[in-house]
Parts: structure tokens; sequence; C-alpha cells
């Protein structure tokens, strides 16, 4: 018997680490074009729901995380689209920056930081577009990129401080 709850606990235990790794996991994630990292965190906080069996953490809380999840999503494309747009992109420019971010991802944190700009301006320049427009497209992306990465950082602190709050209280 005492076996079978040590086992009980163990599990538990190891749950818990998992859920506190995807949360984890996902901070780090937020932060890298592309790459689903609130999708991530909510997913370690619904298992950490899961885990005391929606005690804690309910389905209105949970509900809520959702929606900050998916604005985060929202957020992050339309700052993205809207700073590209806003110096009048072409559409190979946006598929540009999305590839330079895909490729950015082999190359590290500086991968990720010129890989939208180069596959934007690279999109610019296919489309025939002037080297100096090129290079404006290429700016308005990545900051755009970066208003993006910042709301979904904001979000995902949020996301925390729900959580936080809704299971120690």
């Amino acid at each position: 018997m005492i076996a079978a709850g040590t086992a009980c606990v163990a599990a538990r235990v190891s749950l818990w680490i998992i859920a506190a790794a995807l949360m984890a996991a996902g901070f780090v994630a937020t932060v890298i074009p592309g790459l689903p990292g609130v999708l991530v965190i909510y997913a370690g906080m619904w298992l950490a729901a899961w885990i005391d069996g929606f005690a804690r953490i309910g389905w209105r809380t949970l509900t809520l995380l959702g929606v900050l999840t998916a604005l985060a999503f929202v957020a992050d494309l339309i700052a993205s689209l809207l700073g590209a747009r806003r110096v009048g992109a072409s559409r190979q420019a946006l598929i540009g920056s999305i590839i330079g971010g895909l490729v950015g991802l082999f190359f590290g944190p500086l991968g990720l930081l010129f890989g939208p700009f180069a596959g934007a301006v690279a999109g610019e320049l296919i489309a025939r577009r002037p080297m100096a427009d090129a290079a404006r497209v290429g700016l308005a992306t990545w900051f755009g990129m970066l208003i993006g990465t910042m709301a979904k950082i904001a979000l995902a602190v949020t996301m925390l401080g729900i959580f936080l709050t809704s299971y120690w209280w």
C-alpha cells in the first residue's frame, strides 16, 4: 500500500515538473518568431490545472488563459503585417519575411533577428522594387515583428500572473 502511494506522489511530481518545463520552454519560445511559445505556456498551465483536478485552476480561468493565448497569436500576426503593409510591402516581401524567419532559426539569435529582415528585402527585390524601398520594407517588417514579440511577452506575463493568482488564492 505504501509503494502505491509513493508511486502516485512520484507521478504527480513528474507531471508538475513537465508542466513547469512546458511553461518555461514556452517563455523561451515566445521570443522566437514562428514558434508557438504562448501555446506551450498554455499547455503547461492546462496540465497543472488537470493535475489538481481543476480544483485551483477552473474552467473560467482556463478559458481566459485560452483567450489570451489566441490574442497573442493575433497580435503577433497583425503587428508583423501592419509593419510591412504600412510601407507598402509586396506579397513577396511578406512571404520572404516568413521564409527568412524560418531559415534564421538555424543561425541562432542573429539569424532570428536578421532573417525576417533579409527575407523581406529579398522578397521586395524579387518583386523588382528599388533597393531603398526593399530596405524600408525590411526595417518595417522587422519593427512590426519586434512589436508583436513584445505583445506576446506582455500577454505571456499576464497569463502567468493570472495563473499564479488563481492557483494561490
